[in-house]
């Protein structure tokens, strides 16, 4: 793609948390040219009265209107409505799409949504028309087990949990996302059951097709704004360096990800697209944590690091970001 054309973006469903993320980090995006920012129920209304971060960095306004001069959407509607908004309205065949819902993320027929996780088909994403952008957990989950499936060394059931911020939880409030419950509290949630779970299965299967163990998945709901700490173990016969260099090989390439040897904090990750990862072996078992921000790299930093490839941008281009630490 030439230096001197900017992309050309539409959003749709960008009121909420992950499309106000979106915008932060398009409007500072040096190769953007965001032409319209759909929402039927604020058209009219300033970005900045909605998402209030960026008063005095914008004076883009809502529109309902939707336009065919772009190069690529982005969806950041809710889940199950993806799906509808695509059947209701003629998207040129020129314009790439890239959904940020659950709607496309597992392979069926007809489906040709590829699945927008760079560490696991960089290439194929590259040659996409349509990209299905990962569930956070999913991502979270995934970035501390793919080497192991890549070396086919996925053996054993898995044991794994994580912890979300409450933005993980979307903008609309229900009783678990009140700040005076949420606030001083933590819970478990769709144990076992996650919706996440499929997509992660497909992606190991992808990698070891033989795959056939248990992931017991337990989700928790955090009393903190933004951020995904997953901790993930299984039995393994490596050892601590064989498993260290595994991680470091199989990430060597990939910019985002960072294995390290020192136990992470999600402050680390807060507002970046980045994921650390930590492996450590116990006796006959590997302990796997992974941390990243659930709105960045779980979401809407990821959905741009999936429009750099598909533009052929630097991967990191509008995303190097650094991480809040206090």
């Amino acid at each position: 793609m030439s230096n001197s054309k900017k992309i050309r973006v539409g959003i749709v469903g960008s009121a909420g948390y992950t499309g106000g993320e979106l915008l932060r980090i398009l409007i500072f995006h040096p190769s953007v040219e965001i032409v319209f920012i759909h929402s039927n129920s604020n058209a009219g209304n300033l970005v900045s009265k909605v998402h209030t971060d960026l008063l005095g960095v914008t004076e883009l306004r809502f529109t309902e209107e939707l336009r065919d001069d772009i190069d690529v959407l982005f969806l950041c509607v809710g889940h199950g409505t993806a799906v509808t908004f695509l059947q209701e309205n003629k998207i040129a065949d020129h314009i790439k799409v890239i959904d940020l819902s659950h709607d496309f993320r597992l392979k069926r027929e007809g489906n040709d949504f590829v699945y927008g996780l760079p560490e696991l088909q960089r290439e194929a994403i590259k040659k996409a028309q349509h990209i299905a952008n990962p569930g956070c957990f999913a991502t979270g989950i995934q970035l501390g087990l793919l080497p192991l499936a890549s070396a086919g060394l996925l053996n054993s059931e898995v044991h794994t949990s994580g912890v979300t911020g409450s933005t993980g939880a979307g903008q609309s409030l229900s009783a678990t996302s009140h700040f005076s419950w949420r606030n001083n509290n933590i819970s478990i949630y769709k144990a076992f059951s996650h919706q996440h779970l499929k997509e992660i299965r497909q992606t190991l299967q992808q990698l070891q097709s033989g795959f056939n163990q248990d992931i017991n998945f337990i989700p928790y709901r955090g009393n903190f704004s933004r951020g995904i700490m997953i901790s993930s173990y299984l039995k393994s016969d490596l050892t601590q360096e064989d498993a260290f260099r595994l991680y470091e090989d199989y990430y060597a390439s990939h910019p985002f990800v960072h294995v390290t040897d020192i136990n992470p904090d999600v402050k680390q990750v807060v507002n970046t697209n980045n994921c650390i990862v930590y492996p450590q072996k116990f006796e006959n078992k590997l302990h796997i944590i992974s941390v990243i921000d659930n709105l960045t790299k779980g979401a809407s930093g990821q959905a741009v690091q999936n429009m750099n490839l598909m533009f052929g941008l630097d991967e990191q281009e509008g995303l190097r970001l650094k991480s809040v630490g206090f």
